[in-house]
């Protein structure tokens, strides 16, 4: 090691940059790999788990790390690319240590309080061991937050303990931090107990964001282990798409008792999306893109592709549609380029900014069908109409992915370049 801290807390390694000697970056830090020793030695941390391109994790070993600061972690620029598995004497302090229940031992008096952070040291023989542990005690009274401590590792009882029920505040306020899809990884990766216990503590407009991010595999089980009401709750939130492609999936009697739970027009979109093939681009489409009547200003128009809940290729078209404008709409007149609403004076209708020389797909349209044309029209989203011409929805570009990379893409190895020693 050349430039590393004393001493430094796993929760601020996570998310951190892992760079190669030349500059290049090669993954972030998703969690710290300890192993607990049976006589009284520190626990001995051998490694992180290190999520690469494509967020394939993959393990580090200490030894291959030649340096930590507060912005990076610089290695060797050896990578083993194999995908991390974690053997039985591992433990991940993110996914495992945190929000265990502890004691601390300090003088005559002993303290009950939860885990929410280590600290890491490095030896005189340059290896790594967990030394130090940070401890919060329950709140009282009318305090939410009890006092915090940080303690040696060999005055906590319970280190070395896996608990029946062990809490998730401290990893799920890390999970809430990342993007869904990298909260995803970290949920997929988790041991079925320790999965279950922040998958019920998650809220539920979290839970669906990362569900939809998820495998069909990861999906069901997951569904499995939640309530008839809390299970609709969920779906509700997902995107009408991605609930539909879910309850596909479950036993039908499952499926049709959740779709009773939700609410009625909710229920009516999933139902709707369902009636059609999976590989169309009925089957693929959202049935909430941005629609707008042609006498909408621009003003408006760039009002509803700011909507933080909409995502990139959903936001870059508007759909311009006669009365009504829930689908199916009135009849589709247009649709309106978000870079063409950022030159148009705000007060002009978005009827004057039309494009009606795009052909539009058809619901049964073929996944064949719908790449071409995306790529025909350089679009990354585009809208599906019947026979009336009224709109259905839209089908994005990352739909299509969803539906045409192998269900497995996630787990391949990758061409990162990166060697493996």
């Amino acid at each position: 090691m050349t430039t590393s801290p004393p001493r430094v807390f796993a929760a601020r390694l996570v998310g951190l940059p892992v760079f190669d000697p030349q500059g290049d970056q090669v993954g972030k830090v998703r969690d710290v790999v300890v192993t607990m020793r049976a006589d009284a030695s520190p626990p001995r941390v051998v490694g992180l788990v290190v999520e690469v391109l494509g967020r394939r994790r993959v393990f580090m070993p200490m030894t291959r790390i030649t340096a930590i600061d507060a912005d990076q972690v610089v290695t060797t620029g050896l990578l083993n690319v194999r995908k991390f598995e974690q053997r039985h004497t591992e433990t991940l302090v993110m996914a495992q240590l945190l929000d265990r229940s502890v004691r601390i031992h300090s003088g005559e008096e002993i303290v009950n309080g939860t885990v929410y952070d280590v600290g890491l040291e490095q030896t005189r023989t340059r290896d790594w061991v967990l030394s130090r542990v940070a401890v919060t005690e329950p709140g009282k009274r009318f305090r939410r937050h009890g006092q915090t401590h940080v303690v040696d590792w060999r005055d906590v009882e319970g280190l070395l303990r896996t608990e029946e029920g062990q809490g998730a505040i401290h990893l799920v306020a890390t999970l809430n931090e990342m993007r869904p899809a990298d909260a995803a990884t970290v949920i997929h990766d988790l041991p079925a107990k320790r999965r279950g216990e922040v998958v019920a503590a998650l809220d539920d407009e979290r839970l669906a964001a990362v569900l939809e991010e998820l495998s069909d595999e990861d999906q069901v089980e997951i569904m499995g282990i939640l309530d008839s009401r809390r299970a609709a709750d969920i779906l509700e939130e997902m995107g009408a798409d991605d609930a539909a492609d879910l309850i596909a999936e479950l036993p039908p009697e499952t499926a049709e008792r959740l779709l009773g739970l939700m609410e009625p027009s909710e229920a009516e979109d999933v139902r709707r999306l369902m009636s059609y093939e999976e590989l169309t681009a009925g089957g693929m489409m959202t049935p909430e893109p941005v629609i707008l009547p042609p006498d909408a200003t621009i003003a408006e128009a760039l009002a509803h592709v700011r909507a933080p809940e909409l995502t990139t290729s959903l936001a870059a078209l508007a759909y311009v549609c006669r009365p009504p404008l829930e689908p199916p709409t009135g009849k589709l007149l247009g649709v309106v380029h978000i870079q063409r609403l950022l030159r148009e004076p705000p007060s002009s209708l978005v009827a004057g900014a039309l494009d009606s020389g795009i052909d539009y797909l058809r619901a049964e349209a073929s996944i064949e069908d719908v790449a071409a044309h995306l790529a025909a029209y350089n679009l990354v989203a585009a809208p599906v109409v019947d026979d009336q011409g009224r709109l259905l929805g839209a089908v994005t570009v990352d739909d299509l992915l969803d539906h045409m990379l192998p269900e497995d893409w996630r787990d391949r190895p990758l061409s990162t370049g990166a060697l493996d020693g």
